[in-house]
């Protein structure tokens, strides 16, 4: 057994299919009817005994020229279907992320955090501050309140005891 590409109608690789070592040409496969009824089968796709040569980035198989005259070298039916410009965006270096960006990124997210409560705690500062004003006023009134309370009493006795004594 080996594996053979399996091609699109467009002759796009897609994938393998394992055949007999002696395989050699090009049969469609079939996608399995939908319905139960007795239709003709239409093809999906081809199965290759071709060897898809090296370097190919997206292979196609040429159907067309196979079809017409396959006495040729059997890989040069396999073509590039990528351009240069999609090849050369593949081969372009990717955006490496080092340890030291990640390590930055980190220390700007911990940076952001510390700043975010920071901007809390002076919030909930001026919240309690606030609050301790809002005690001492209270505190403030209270004590007023006692004294007038005080000096009312006092005027009541005194009242009283002038009221009580002439009668």
């Amino acid at each position: 057994m080996k594996a053979v590409p399996k091609v699109n109608m467009d002759g796009l690789y897609l994938d393998v299919e394992l055949v007999d070592d002696s395989f050699l040409g090009v049969v469609p496969f079939y996608d399995p009817p939908e319905r139960t009824e007795e239709i003709e089968p239409e093809a999906a796709g081809y199965i290759v005994g071709v060897p898809v040569p090296q370097g190919l980035f997206r292979p196609r198989f040429d159907l067309e020229a196979w079809n017409k005259d396959n006495s040729l070298e059997p890989t040069a039916y396999w073509t590039e279907d990528m351009t240069k410009k999609e090849i050369e965006q593949l081969m372009e270096p990717e955006d490496v992320i080092t340890s030291d960006r990640v390590l930055a990124a980190e220390s700007v997210r911990r940076e952001l955090e510390v700043l975010e409560l920071k901007q809390q705690n002076t919030t909930l500062g001026a919240q309690v501050v606030a609050q301790e004003l809002l005690i001492r006023d209270l505190s403030t009134q209270y004590e007023a309140l006692g004294k007038s309370m005080v000096a009312l009493e006092l005027k009541l006795l005194d009242v009283t005891n002038r009221g009580g004594g002439d009668e």
